[in-house]
């Protein structure tokens, strides 16, 4: 029943309260031990309208045999308390609650060409979606065995962990394949959600919530991704992978230009982007392009990188006009300034907070407004996150670093375009993840032969 002069809730908004309205606590069931951050819960979401997967591969120079690693699969997984997971989207709730692991592993088939193996299977994994809600294992593995060495493939439902967490995980497992002990605390599986950083932060917070007036004046001059097909949420990949000395190159520029790596990636990344970009797409006042790119704030928060599993990300949107005649030293100069800006006024709180007001916006919203929503309110070209395997990895094979780590990081409705840049080995890898009905094969092959030759041109 309603009240007399309400209106009642019919068709999919009916489905939409019936799914996320609070149920009262006294008809729960059993309390889940964990509570999901703001970043988290926001994924949920987004894995509504589309699988939200991540990818990573790690070359593992020892040969494969199928059963030692199910096995140490097996044995990291509850050694770290990862099993018996449960998540109840309904109230942004998870728990771990123990016993045997559930392991999925996946053997390649051999070929000819062993990128374009592992290309498909990562595009596999990126669109194949986990449950959606109750009791699952979120985890999922795959090898490309190369005769005396193989690839390990680790997808995983990308709101349980961040990407730091999964190369702790993946780098346990091949410590434990090499006959390295693995001897570190368990990791604790229930971080407090961001509520404490927000209230220690309060005052900065309150002194910045104009800065939220300027993110929408922003947005508003960024140039809008184009789909196709709005609810066709499939993911292409593709990836390069750059030697030490482009990879110590780029260090090397980012730190003479008095800039950081992310941002001289960034102008990187605004250039490929911007050729891709028709002209007539900006005209009147939606002439910048923008980069969402991610930040962590594990430390923020207080944990460090083994002591808890989950993720602690926020993001910030950067936009530039990006004119032709922009050299790259001075775009990076540009972002710098602006990166540099939304560090010192700790504008990550406000970008959360946005996330807070879209969750409630998001309520209100059928499936195809929602599909719609970021394209039109929160216009964004590509997605940028950028890891250093090297500061997270302990050595455990005879050649004492990581080789070719390679992630795929998921589009979602917010971006057309993610490239996940990864550091390992002193190698760079680019992972681009792109949805297929706003980019091309051919087109975001360009796309990473372009930052791949800006990379090149800076030895």
């Amino acid at each position: 029943m309603t009240a007399a002069g309400e209106t009642p809730l019919t068709g999919e908004r009916a489905a939409n309260f019936a799914r996320d309205r609070p149920v009262p606590i006294a008809v729960r069931r059993r309390r889940l031990k964990g509570r999901l951050n703001l970043f988290q819960t926001a994924m949920l979401r987004w894995r509504e309208l589309h699988p939200y997967n991540a990818v990573h591969v790690a070359r593992v120079p020892i040969p494969f045999e199928r059963g030692r690693i199910e096995a140490v699969i097996a044995e990291q997984l509850c050694e770290a308390g990862l099993t018996g997971f449960v998540v109840d989207r309904t109230h942004r709730r998870y728990d771990y609650r123990g016993g045997p692991a559930t392991v999925e592993l996946d053997v390649l088939a051999a070929g000819d060409d062993a990128d374009a193996t592992i290309r498909a299977e990562i595009e596999r994994q990126l669109n194949r979606p986990f449950p959606a809600d109750g009791a699952l294992t979120p985890f999922r593995f795959f090898v490309r065995d190369d005769g005396g060495e193989f690839r390990l493939g680790l997808a995983y439902d990308h709101f349980v962990a961040g990407g730091d967490s999964i190369v702790v995980l993946l780098n346990d497992i091949v410590r434990g394949y090499s006959g390295v002990a693995v001897d570190h605390p368990k990791p604790n599986l229930y971080p407090a959600t961001f509520r404490p950083m927000v209230v220690r932060n309060a005052g900065a917070l309150m002194r910045r919530l104009s800065a939220l007036s300027r993110v929408v004046a922003n947005c508003r001059r960024g140039v809008r991704p184009r789909y196709r097909d709005h609810a066709d949420g499939a993911n292409g990949f593709e990836f390069v992978t750059l030697p030490a000395p482009a990879a110590s190159a780029l260090g090397a520029k980012a730190r003479a230009l008095g800039v950081t790596f992310n941002d001289l990636v960034i102008a990187i990344i605004l250039k490929a982007v911007a050729r891709h970009v028709e002209s007539k797409r900006r005209s009147g006042r939606r002439q910048e392009i923008a980069v969402a790119s991610i930040v962590n704030l594990r430390h923020e928060c207080g944990f460090g990188e083994r002591e808890a599993f989950g993720q602690f990300l926020s993001s910030m949107r950067i936009s530039h006009g990006v004119p032709d005649a922009a050299s790259l030293e001075s775009l990076a100069q540009d972002i710098h300034r602006e990166t540099a800006r939304f560090k010192k006024e700790k504008l990550y709180l406000q970008m959360l907070l946005a996330m807070r007001i879209n969750a409630i916006v998001w309520w209100f919203l059928d499936t195809e407004r929602r599909q719609h929503l970021y394209a039109k309110a929160y216009p964004v070209m590509a997605g940028l996150t950028s890891l250093n395997v090297d500061a997270l990895w302990q050595a455990g094979w005879p050649s004492g670093e990581p080789r070719d780590y390679l992630r795929a990081v998921p589009t979602g409705p917010l971006a057309p375009l993610v490239v996940a840049a990864t550091t390992s080995g002193n190698a760079l890898a680019f992972g681009l993840s792109y949805r297929r009905t706003a980019f091309t094969a051919p087109e975001v092959v360009r796309i990473a032969s372009y930052i791949a030759a800006s990379v090149r041109s800076l030895q």
